[in-house]
C-alpha cells in the first residue's frame, strides 16, 4: 500500500520526457469474443491470460524495458530512493504474545527485509532470535505468514511464503534450541493454526494440491480442516471437516482457550455472513469426527466472531440485528435465538474488534473512522474507556482471558506504530515500544473533513499537511482509498508518506462506502448493485480538494490497490479530466472474469458475477475498468503496477488493462506497466523492493504534475 507522495526535485509537464514518450511495443489483438445473456464482448488480450505462455513472458520483459527506461530517466527517482531508505531506517516492533510467561515479538531493526521473531522469558528478559526469515533466501522474498506458539510456550508453529504467493508451508521449531522438527505442511492457503491445550498438535486448513503449473491462477476450492500431530507425517494427518457438497465453503479452526472445544468457522468468499460449528474434543475420539461437528450458528444469516467462553457458554462479536455491532452470550444447551443472551447492546459507534483480556472485554470501536478503546465486565457492564494518545487506530489486541496486562498497537498519519502496555491492577497505561522516525511531526497536522456525495451522502475524509499551507490549488496532492469488502481506511503511519510531507504535498483519505466505517448499513451501500457509490465517492472527494483550492486537476494524482486498483481504474475511465495521474496497483480490472481465477470466486458476494443473470453482467460491464476505456481519450499519466506471483489478483487484470489503455489512450502522457518479479500481492514485500517500487511510483507522479512552483 502507498498512501503518499514524495516530492525532492520538481518537474512540469513541459519536461523533454514527456516529449520523447516512447511507447511500448504494440500488444497483438486477437478476435476473441466472449457472449453475455446473447450480448457479445470483444477480449482481444485473451492471451495474455496465460502466464506460462513464451508470448506472454516475451510481452512482460518488453513491457518492463520500456517502463524501466522511463523510470531511470526520472531525476526525482535517486534522490526519492535515497530518501526513503533514511526513512525507512527505524526500529519497529509488533504487539507481543504471551505464553505460560514467555513473550514473542516481531522486530525489524529498520532496513531489515523481513522481520525478525525474538522470544523472551518475561517482560523484561533478554531476548533472543527465534526465526529470521532474512536467512531464509538471498532476495528476502520468504517471508513468516502465521506465528503461533504452543499454550507452554516451547514449541513454535510458523507458516512461511515465498515470493508473495498466497500459498503457505507451515513449519515447527523447539523455542528452546531453536531447532526445526520434522513436521513440515503444504498447500496451505488462507489458514492459521490452533494448537490443543496439550501441545502435541494443532489444527489447519489445506486445499487440494494444483495440477503441475496451475498453482498460481487455478480457482482454490475443497477446503478441508486436518488435525496435524506433532511427529507424523501430512499424509496421516486427521480430517476433521469437509463438505464436498459445498466446495466453496472455506473453515477455520480455533481451539478455545480452556481446551475444551474445537470452533470452526464456516465461511463462503468474502461474504462477512458465516457460520459456526462447534467439536466437543473431550469426546472427539471417533474415527469419523465430521459426524460429531455440531451446527451452533447455521443460518447464515449474520457475521459471527467467537471471543471467549465459559464452558458451553459461547460470546460472539455480531451484526445480527445490530449492524453497527454487539457481544452476544450463546449456550450450547440452548442455542435458538429466543435463547441468546445480549451482553453488551449496539451503540452509536460501529464495534470494529473485541478480546477477552484480564477478564474484561476490550472493545475498539470506531468513530467517524478513528478508534475509541473501552472495558466492559464479562456481564456487559461498562468497565472505562481508556485514554489513547491522539485521534489515530488502535490495532492488535494481544492478551489472554487470564493476563494482567493487555498490549496494542496505536498509529496515526503523524503517530508511528507504538506499543503501548495496560496494567489492569494498576489501571495505568504506558508506552512499551516507542520507535523513532527521522522526521518532525509539529510541523503537520491532521484535520478530518466531512463532504457531500453525489446523492448527498455525507463522508468523511482525513487530510494531511503542512501546518498552515495555503489554499491556493497549487499543492500536489495524492488521494488515496479502497471501499469495499467491509475493511476499514483508518489513520496510520507510514514512513513513505514522511518525504512528500517534508516537500508540503497533500494526503487526502476518504473513508468511502463499500467500507466498515460505519457498520455493516456503510458496506451493503458500496458492494453488488450499490457499488457506483463508491466511484462517486472517491471523485466527490476529488471535487471536493479541487473546489477548496487544496489542489487542481494538473496537481491531482489518485492511487489505490486490489479492490483500490478497481477504484483507480474505474474513475480515472469515468472522469480522465479530474486527475494528472492514476497509481492503480494489483487491480481488480476485468469485472467479467475476476471469478474465473485462484480466489477470485469468493468476491462474488460483494461484486455479483457476470455469468448469474443478465442484470448482474449490466452492473459490471458498466464501470468494469478493461472494458470502459474510450480510443482517442487523453488519460491521467497511469502506471499500473502489478507482481508475477500475485495470486490473489492475478497479474492478467494489469496486463490486460495495460494493453487496452496503451491502445486507446492518446499518448499526451505515459501509459506503462510496471511488473515486479519474484513478489505478490504485497504481503511480505522485502523492504528494498519495497522502497524501489515506491521510489518509481512517486517519480512518476511528481514528472506528470504541472508543479506551479518549487516547494520550499
Amino acid at each position: 500500500m502507498r498512501p503518499y507522495l514524495c516530492s525532492i526535485a520538481l518537474m512540469t509537464l513541459a519536461s523533454p520526457l514527456l516529449a520523447q514518450l516512447k511507447h511500448p511495443p504494440a500488444t497483438r489483438a486477437s478476435d476473441h469474443v466472449d457472449t453475455y445473456h446473447g450480448a457479445r464482448v470483444a477480449d482481444p488480450y485473451r492471451w495474455l491470460e496465460d502466464d506460462n505462455s513464451a508470448e506472454t513472458e516475451a510481452w512482460v520483459e518488453a513491457q518492463n524495458e520500456v517502463t524501466f527506461a522511463y523510470l531511470r530517466g526520472l531525476p526525482q527517482r535517486e534522490p526519492l530512493r535515497q530518501r526513503l531508505t533514511e526513512l525507512f531506517n527505524y526500529e519497529r516492533y509488533s504487539t507481543p504474545q504471551r505464553k505460560a510467561g514467555r513473550y514473542f515479538v516481531f522486530r525489524n531493526d529498520g532496513l531489515q527485509n523481513q522481520s525478525v521473531l525474538y522470544a523472551q522469558d518475561g517482560l523484561t528478559g533478554a531476548p533472543r532470535v527465534l526465526l529470521d526469515p532474512n536467512t531464509l533466501s538471498a532476495d528476502g522474498t520468504v517471508a513468516m505468514t502465521v506465528s503461533e506458539p504452543s499454550p507452554d510456550g516451547t514449541r513454535l508453529l510458523y507458516g512461511l511464503s515465498a515470493a508473495g504467493s498466497d500459498w503457505q508451508e507451515f513449519k515447527v521449531r523447539d523455542v528452546a534450541s531453536g531447532a526445526d522438527l520434522a513436521d513440515h505442511l503444504k498447500w496451505i492457503k488462507f489458514s492459521g493454526g490452533s494448537w490443543t491445550k496439550d501441545g502435541k498438535g494443532f489444527f489447519y486448513s489445506r486445499y487440494p494440491e494444483p495440477k503441475p503449473g496451475e498453482a498460481l491462477t487455478a480457482a482454490n476450492r475443497d477446503q478441508r480442516l486436518y488435525y496435524h500431530r506433532l511427529g507424523t507425517p501430512q499424509s496421516e494427518d486427521r480430517l476433521i471437516y469437509e463438505r464436498p457438497d459445498q466446495p466453496d465453503w472455506g473453515f477455520s479452526g480455533q481451539v478455545t482457550e480452556d481446551g475444551r472445544y474445537l470452533v470452526i468457522g464456516v465461511w463462503m468468499g468474502t461474504d462477512r455472513r458465516n457460520r459456526v460449528h462447534v467439536l466437543d474434543l473431550v469426546s472427539a475420539q471417533a474415527p469419523d469426527l465430521t459426524g460429531m461437528v455440531v451446527p451452533l450458528l447455521d443460518a447464515f444469516d449474520a457475521g459471527y466472531s467467537f471471543v471467549a467462553n465459559d464452558g458451553p457458554v459461547f460470546y460472539f462479536r455480531t451484526d445480527q440485528a445490530a449492524p453497527r455491532g454487539r457481544i452476544i452470550a450463546v449456550d450450547l444447551a440452548r442455542p435458538g435465538k429466543a435463547d441468546w443472551r445480549e451482553v453488551v447492546a449496539e451503540g452509536p459507534n460501529a464495534m470494529n474488534a473485541v478480546a477477552v483480556v484480564g477478564n474484561h472485554f476490550v472493545v475498539n470501536y470506531l468513530k467517524d473512522a478513528a478508534s475509541s478503546l473501552q472495558l466492559f465486565e464479562m456481564s456487559g457492564r461498562p468497565a472505562g474507556e481508556m485514554a489513547l494518545p491522539a485521534l489515530g487506530t488502535v490495532g492488535a489486541l494481544s492478551g489472554e482471558r487470564g493476563d494482567r496486562e493487555l498490549f496494542y498497537a496505536f498509529t496515526s498519519f503523524l503517530y508511528p506504530t507504538t506499543i503501548f502496555r495496560y496494567d489492569f491492577d494498576a489501571k495505568g497505561m504506558s508506552a512499551w515500544k516507542s520507535p523513532k522516525v527521522d522526521f518532525n511531526p509539529s510541523r503537520y497536522e491532521t484535520r478530518q473533513v466531512f463532504y457531500r456525495s453525489k446523492d448527498g451522502t455525507r463522508v468523511p475524509m482525513f487530510i494531511t499537511a503542512r501546518k498552515g499551507i495555503a489554499l491556493d490549488g497549487s499543492h500536489p496532492t495524492l488521494l488515496y482509498a479502497y471501499g469495499g469488502f467491509n475493511l476499514s481506511q483508518l489513520p496510520s503511519f507510514s514512513a513513505t508518506r514522511i518525504a512528500w510531507l517534508e516537500q508540503g504535498g497533500i494526503y487526502a483519505q476518504p473513508n468511502l462506502r463499500g467500507g466498515a466505517e460505519y457498520g455493516e448499513a456503510w458496506h451493503e451501500a458500496g458492494m453488488l448493485t450499490k457499488k457506483q457509490n463508491v466511484f462517486d465517492d472517491f471523485i466527490a472527494a476529488a471535487e471536493y480538494l479541487i473546489a477548496e483550492k487544496y489542489t487542481a486537476p494538473e496537481r491531482l494524482a489518485v492511487e489505490g490497490g486490489s479492490n483500490g486498483g478497481l477504484l483507480v481504474g474505474a474513475v480515472m475511465t469515468q472522469r480522465p479530466e479530474l486527475f494528472a495521474v492514476a497509481l492503480p496497483a494489483v487491480g481488480v480490472m476485468d469485472m467479467l472474469r475476476f471469478h474465473r481465477f485462484t480466489i477470485g470466486w469468493a468476491w462474488v458476494t460483494e461484486y455479483g458475477s457476470a455469468d448469474s443473470s443478465a442484470a448482474q453482467f449490466q452492473t459490471l460491464k458498466a464501470y468494469s475498468p478493461l472494458h470502459n476505456l474510450k480510443p482517442g481519450t487523453n488519460y491521467p499519466a497511469t502506471l499500473v503496477t502489478t507482481a508475477d506471483h500475485d495470486d490473489r489478483v492475478v497479474p492478467a487484470h494489469s496486463f490486460k488493462f495495460a494493453a487496452a489503455l496503451q491502445a486507446a489512450t492518446t499518448w499526451q502522457r505515459p501509459a506503462y506497466i510496471r511488473i515486479e518479479t519474484r513478489a505478490g500481492h504485497g504481503a511480505g514485500k522485502p523492504i528494498a523492493k519495497v522502497i524501489e517500487e515506491e521510489a518509481d511510483v512517486m517519480a512518476f507522479a511528481l514528472a506528470n504534475m504541472a508543479l506551479r512552483k518549487p516547494v520550499p
